[in-house]
């Protein structure tokens, strides 16, 4: 079975930080994409909830993803969130089911 893994990254922004959060994200896409490991690094914004923002990412495996979050960028990215969000993130880190 391969190692990659999808991370799938659900963030609320506080009412009235939407913009700053989506810039923060979109900042983050040049550099983890260049990085060797990525092979998926999309930011989106829910359609119905404009507060909602979600990640989807692609990564070599679980240390990839571990060794993305010790980037500059990242850590930047994290550091700008902070207090933008109204709820922590929720990380989910999937791999597909055999036969899938």
């Amino acid at each position: 079975m391969s190692e990659e893994i999808t991370v799938v990254a659900l963030l609320k922004a506080k009412l009235g930080a939407e913009e700053k959060v989506a810039q923060a994200m979109v900042a983050c896409i040049k550099p983890s994409r260049a990085e060797s490991t990525n092979s998926q690094y999309v930011p989106n914004r829910d359609l119905d909830d404009p507060q909602t923002f979600v990640f989807v990412e692609r990564w070599a495996s679980r240390k990839a993803l571990q060794d993305h979050m010790e980037t500059p960028h990242f850590k930047t990215l994290a550091a700008e969130l902070n207090t933008l969000l109204e709820a922590p993130i929720q990380l989910h880190i999937l791999q597909p089911l055999p036969g899938a």
